[in-house]
């Protein structure tokens, strides 16, 4: 099988990394990619969001399957247009990627679909907003409802501060706030059918504890020893497999993968958010303990043949993943700066490439706001936490930062 990726961030790698692994798989292309992508994959430079140059590459390329990475091309229409050509593509229609691309659209399917979420009002207004705010009270949560890279939610006891994002937006949902902890489950789709994959837990604050400002995601870990018995599977019945239905019954069936972020409130399991693509970072733990070949599952998806494939398997153990971002990030993070100590020095640990580039001299340097994403395994978690610092420990790069709590509490 002939494949292409496309994006360039640390979800591709991972994506990338994984195919490449499977050996069904004859050629690996990945377009824009990275400068960890290209020791592992042809890269191709395109414009993402271009449906017209991404569907040219994959029909010279002569490929059978495409894989598109990040939400903002499936929104952009890069699916559509690649199925028109006649090529299989796993990734979600530009209607369906509204799940993402638009909080209010997705508000709208969960409520027709009964599927259980957070009370939340659509304000396009400052007076629309600040009545939100006061119908739901502290901590406030305000939403951008088009696509922020994960960084488009405050959530905030701060009134002024959740009043002057509302502001901010040109339109936005300000919701209840969920209590309980967070928890990632990817669900493969091809329209009809949905897998479940392990479920996993990120990261989204900036600095330890859970302070700072949200951003894409500092890190994650699988399994989670903590989750309650059956949650997967609860999961896919009152949340994956009602919203695909109420899709498919909407004449835009989902075809991809399906991201619920869950609260486990004390009421059970509520969806904060949809994304229509694999999340980041939670793709490099969740990939790196799959053990089924991924060309496959991902083939089936855009093919409709997945309720004939077997269920997905998993390597025993765990997997972790610490995010190393650059200075200032998620407000203006620096890049150009030169990465160090990349080569792999530690048994059980590996480095995602998210945010880099090659300079002049063919050098790694820094070309993003989270630029590295080092991925620990181990038998246990805190096996697989200790390999991922110590590999952490002999990175280099100027100004950054990362967290030093990832999965501690599990």
């Amino acid at each position: 099988m002939r494949v292409l990726v496309i994006g360039s961030g640390g979800r591709e790698h991972a994506l990338c990394r994984a195919l490449g692994l499977d050996p069904e798989v004859s050629e690996l292309h990945c377009a824009p990619g990275n400068a960890g992508i290209a020791s592992v994959a042809t890269v191709h430079p395109v414009v993402p969001t271009d449906p017209e140059q991404v569907t040219s590459l994959a029909l010279r390329l002569g490929v059978d399957l495409v894989v598109v990475g990040p939400e903002a091309p499936l929104v952009a229409g890069v699916a559509d247009a690649v199925r028109a050509a006649g090529i299989p593509c796993f990734g979600p229609s530009k209607e369906a990627a509204r799940l993402e691309g638009s909080k209010a659209f997705a508000k709208d399917v969960m409520v027709a679909a009964g599927v259980p979420t957070a009370g939340a009002r659509v304000c396009t207004t400052a007076e629309e907003a600040e009545a939100a705010l006061d119908a739901f009270g502290a901590p406030y949560v305000v939403k951008d409802d088009g696509l922020a890279a994960g960084k488009g939610v405050v959530v905030t006891s701060d009134r002024a501060e959740a009043l002057a994002h509302a502001r901010a937006c040109e339109r936005v949902v300000v919701e209840e706030y969920l209590d309980g902890p967070e928890v990632s489950l990817f669900a493969l789709c091809d329209g009809t059918t949905a897998v479940p994959l392990q479920p996993a837990q990120d990261f989204k604050r900036a600095y330890d504890g859970d302070q700072g400002p949200n951003t894409g995601g500092m890190g994650a870990y699988t399994p989670l020893p903590w989750a309650p018995e059956g949650l997967t599977e609860q999961v896919m019945d009152a949340v994956v497999l009602p919203t695909i239905g109420e899709l498919a019954r909407r004449g835009t069936p989902y075809t991809g993968v399906l991201y619920a972020g869950l609260a486990l409130t004390a009421a059970g399991p509520k969806v904060i958010e949809f994304n229509a693509r694999f999340g980041d970072p939670e793709t490099q733990v969740v990939l790196d303990r799959l053990e089924t070949p991924l060309a496959g599952l991902l083939h089936a998806c855009a093919t409709g043949t997945l309720a004939a494939q077997p269920a997905p398997r998993y390597r025993d153990g765990a997997a972790v993943t610490v995010v190393i971002a650059a200075e200032n990030y998620p407000a203006d993070p620096v890049k150009g700066d030169r990465v160090e100590g990349l080569e792999p020095s530690v048994k059980d640990a590996y480095v995602i490439h998210a945010g880099t580039a090659l300079d002049q001299d063919g050098r790694v340097v820094s070309a993003g706001g989270r630029v590295l994403s080092v991925v620990g395994t181990g038998p246990d978690i805190a096996a697989a936490r200790a390999a991922a610092y110590e590999q952490v420990g002999r990175i280099s790069l100027r100004g950054s930062h990362h967290r030093a709590d990832i999965a501690a509490q599990a």
